[in-house]
């Protein structure tokens, strides 16, 4: 009986400060945490100690103000990886059941496109599928590309800035240049287009996936082949961008909170080429 309200004390610290208070103070002292609580400040003190031996709340040294860990930033980033793998697959064979062709979700890994879930379509010829492989080629897939909404002008430049451009498909992007460009343009439009550019004769359609705190962690991908899904994959951005955000919703993704965080993703590289047009 006395573990409870130990435990519901712990809850309430952790989400306060997990608050807009304590985010915009830089962490809160125990006489104010105490305040918003409703406990008593020895009790809030004591039940700060553990949590603090736990790494899930931080300390300052000097100024004594509490703040979430780090790890508890991991144990979250964890448990969106789990609801990510576990809600994953319904809505990949929701895309292969509406469009009849592969869908994928994928991750990036350092600067590879990681497929964690794959859906097969039931046609002799489909794209292959690639759960539990990865490939170096990011800028010219519309999964990699989708991947990299979330990164800023610093970001793209660390992983790509020196690189040879050299694409596996005909129309994918020789230089860092182009590659921006087709950033750019495509973040605007809210999914990524690809035309042979990883492969010939494959196209492909992605929309990025959020988490609760407004990162890209993942992609929802259609691919097939061109003869056949061309013009079928060119009209689908909206509607995996739609199923996208379905997936986004149950890893606590809101978009107006998100949309209060000044943009990252568009870069002065792209926005000088704004409006530019270039092949896919």
């Amino acid at each position: 009986m006395q573990r409870e309200p130990a435990v519901r004390r712990a809850v309430a610290l952790l989400l306060a400060l997990g608050g807009d208070e304590a985010m915009e103070a830089g962490g809160l002292g125990v006489k104010r945490l105490a305040e918003l609580t409703g406990n008593e400040i020895s009790r809030v003190s004591r039940t700060l100690d553990v949590l603090s031996e736990s790494r899930l709340v931080d300390r300052d040294p000097s100024t004594l103000r509490c703040r979430l860990g780090w790890r508890f930033y991991a144990l979250a980033a964890r448990a969106g990886n789990l609801q990510l793998r576990s809600a994953g697959p319904r809505f990949v064979r929701l895309l292969t059941d509406e469009f009849g062709e592969r869908a994928h979700l994928s991750v990036l890994d350092g600067r590879e496109v990681l497929t964690i879930i794959s859906e097969s379509p039931t046609h002799t010829i489909q794209a292959a599928g690639w759960v539990g492989r990865s490939h170096p080629y990011p800028y010219c897939t519309s999964a990699g590309r989708a991947l990299l909404f979330g990164h800023g002008e610093d970001e793209l430049s660390a992983l790509f800035g020196d690189i040879e451009f050299v694409p596996p498909g005909p129309n994918g992007p020789c230089s860092f240049a182009d590659f921006a460009t087709r950033l750019g343009r495509e973040r605007r439009q809210g999914w990524v287009f690809t035309d042979e550019e990883f492969e010939p004769g494959l196209v492909g359609v992605a929309a990025p996936v959020f988490d609760f705190d407004g990162r890209v962690v993942a992609a929802l991908n259609l691919s097939a082949p061109k003869f056949r899904a061309d013009e079928a994959l060119q009209s689908a951005g909206p509607r995996v961008v739609e199923v996208a955000a379905q997936l986004s919703n149950l890893l606590a993704y809101h978009p107006t909170l998100a949309d209060s965080v000044p943009d990252r993703g568009m870069t002065s590289h792209e926005s000088l080429r704004a409006g530019t047009d270039s092949q896919h």
